[in-house]
């Protein structure tokens, strides 16, 4: 393989070094960090909601909660982003009014849902419906107990939430929390659907497009997915040991444990009644 990498001419690296660096390159990379970034935000905001929401004792909110998270798994991301992308020729118009009344403002839906509005609010909803179970289910691996006892000592229940409950949850929300971004960062690659433009993946095919150099181009865009992906598995794996103090964290054991223990029945300790401790 690493023969084939080296001596294939197919490959074209003098390309690939070529476009690395390119101007436009940059800029898809740049603009694929800002709708993952933007995206997962939406999309964290929206799942700590629905996740209490399907904790909550009211039925309403289990209800809808259940629904949106439903809806969103159940549908292809693609066709999510292809709706979104025809939301002008749904709907024209956004009217505020009152119901078969008076209008009272009207907005061109075409110039306040643009391609950018609609890939990072298309990807949020989408990926909000996957972190409201992973954060569900942290929060249930937390004993009820926990809330008990803090309510037990008078602590109102959005402080027990946030002060108790999150950061225990956090040991296992942040694994998968940190996979579903790395699989936001590569599916931003489908926002040609609605059509924005901007992004890594339709930069370098428009590139390849135009030099008629497919392989290269799409070479250098693997490189920077390559790059960024782990930049964010360094940044999870520190994140992870932060949330995993004093519970990952288990103390070896010694590697020469027969001389730890003859060293130790070598030198019994001394007690207080004048007895020794440490062995025969």
């Amino acid at each position: 393989m690493i023969q084939s990498l080296v001596t294939n001419t197919r490959f074209r690296w003098d390309i690939v070094r070529t476009y690395l660096f390119d101007v436009l390159i940059i800029n898809g990379i740049g603009w694929t960090l800002i709708l993952t970034a933007t995206s997962m935000i939406i999309a964290i905001v929206l799942a700590i909601v629905l996740a209490f929401m399907r904790q909550s004792d009211n039925p309403l909110f289990r209800y809808v909660s259940w629904v949106w998270v439903w809806f969103f798994r159940g549908t292809p991301v693609y066709t999510q982003l292809v709706f979104w992308g025809l939301v002008s020729t749904l709907y024209p118009k956004i009217i505020l009014g009152v119901p078969f009344g008076p209008e009272w403002f009207s907005f061109d839906t075409s110039t306040l849902i643009t391609a950018t509005f609609g890939a990072i609010v298309g990807l949020g909803l989408n990926e909000s419906a996957y972190l409201a179970e992973i954060f569900r289910a942290g929060l249930k691996s937390v004993d009820n107990g926990q809330m008990e006892a803090a309510e037990a000592l008078g602590m109102r229940r959005s402080k027990v939430m946030w002060r108790i409950i999150l950061p225990q949850a956090m040991r296992v929300i942040i694994p998968p929390t940190g996979n579903e971004t790395i699989g936001m960062l590569k599916t931003t690659s489908l926002v040609l659907a609605i059509p924005f433009t901007l992004d890594l993946t339709f930069v370098s095919n428009t590139l390849a497009n135009r030099t008629y150099l497919p392989i290269p181009l799409l070479i250098v865009a693997a490189i920077w997915y390559l790059v960024i992906t782990s930049v964010l598995m360094v940044g999870q794996y520190f994140i992870e040991k932060h949330y995993g103090k004093g519970v990952d964290n288990v103390m070896k054991a010694p590697v020469k444990a027969t001389e730890v223990a003859a060293a130790a029945h070598a030198h019994p300790m001394n007690t207080t009644n004048g007895t020794t401790e440490g062995g025969k």
